[in-house]
């Protein structure tokens, strides 16, 4: 409400002062004041009515030029009026009424025999400035829709990488969780069964319960950390990568499991992301091999090429009862880690029995994360 205050106040009060210090055919009387409130008074619904509030505006201003008032500042009602219906899309309402508001404001009192015919000059410059008028609030209108489209898209990735980081939170929960307490559950099945039988070697099998546990909640703990902290705080603890490969197959092998491990080819320096990627990639394979492929075997094979890491988990599936599924999140999530890197993944029975994993990971062109 303050604008059309102020407008009211400088028409009003700049009119007075004009009628005062210049020719005048028709002096300002009691309908020339209304006429000067009038429009000021129709901006107050420039907002929530841009149309109605232009064509009221300019019937009041033509009203009042036609007549022969004094001229003044009332026509600042109408320019504001003309800026509100640009900012909100009435282009074509905005230039039809300056258009029609050029022929009567320049030619209309000519046409009227009121007054001889307006001098180029004067033409020229109230061409000019109506064309100001419609340019500058268009140019404000495009730049307010690109920062609003800017902000949204801005919005809409903040809201994009936030879900992404869930998702990876998820999995990287699912296979820290997963693995270690797949491999608390065989340990504890093997030391209940030792309790009973012989409870002296059932010491190992508690000991690497604990360790298995601790491992869990270290990893849990950086995890968690890294909520707590948000997406650029960084874990207390070491990022799992292929450097701890070793530590994880004897603690399968603690389980009851026969790892056994091949690498090929120079081993090299891998981003992070594919370091990361690989080390799930094979604690997930176990876990699956622990959980799914009772008294398998497996062989974990590391091939290094000139631009990828090549990954093979191999189990020879004895006494499994059925083969590993994809029901659960074990094989999606590692598929979802090889695809996030443009690399590849398979998973199925192999030529020979039991189950195999292949997963292509590309380092030549790969970046930190």
């Amino acid at each position: 409400m303050a604008l059309p205050v102020v407008v009211a106040f400088i028409q009003v009060v700049g009119t007075t002062f004009a009628a005062g210090h210049g020719p005048s055919r028709r002096s300002l009387d009691l309908l020339a004041y209304v006429l000067l409130l009038a429009g000021p008074a129709a901006l107050a619904e420039r907002w929530k009515h841009p149309v109605p509030v232009l064509g009221s505006t300019f019937a009041v201003v033509a009203t009042y030029e036609l007549l022969g008032y004094t001229d003044g500042p009332i026509f600042i009602s109408l320019a504001i009026a003309v800026v509100a219906a640009i900012m909100q899309g009435h282009r074509k309402a905005a230039i039809a009424t300056v258009a029609v508001g050029y022929g009567a404001f320049v030619w209309g009192e000519f046409a009227l025999g009121l007054e001889g015919a307006p001098e180029l000059q004067e033409a020229v410059a109230v061409g000019a400035w109506l064309t100001a008028l419609l340019a500058v609030p268009e140019v404000l209108r495009v730049r307010r829709e690109r920062f609003i489209e800017e902000s949204r898209s801005r919005a809409e990735e903040r809201k994009r990488r936030a879900s992404e980081e869930r998702l990876r939170i998820a999995q990287e929960l699912h296979d820290v969780l997963a693995h270690n307490i797949s491999l608390i559950n065989v340990q504890a099945g093997s030391a209940l069964h030792l309790l009973d039988e012989r409870p002296d070697q059932a010491r190992p099998a508690l000991a690497a319960i604990k360790e298995a546990s601790n491992e869990a909640l270290g990893e849990l703990r950086s995890v968690l950390d890294v909520l707590r902290e948000g997406s650029n705080g960084a874990p207390r603890s070491p990022t799992p990568g292929l450097d701890q490969l070793d530590a994880l197959i004897a603690r399968t092998q603690a389980a009851g499991l026969e790892v056994s491990k091949r690498v090929e080819g120079s081993p090299a320096a891998l981003p992070a992301s594919v370091d990361r990627a690989a080390f799930r990639i094979v604690q997930e394979s176990l876990t699956n091999v622990t959980r799914h492929a009772g008294g398998a075997t497996a062989a974990v094979t590391l091939r290094y090429t000139a631009q990828s890491l090549e990954i093979v988990i191999e189990d020879d599936g004895r006494g499994a009862s059925s083969p590993h599924q994809e029901s659960g999140n074990g094989i999606p999530g590692m598929r979802e880690r090889a695809l996030a890197l443009d690399g590849e993944f398979e998973a199925g029975r192999g030529t020979e029995g039991g189950w195999r994993v292949l997963a292509r990971l590309p380092y030549q062109t790969q970046g930190e994360p």
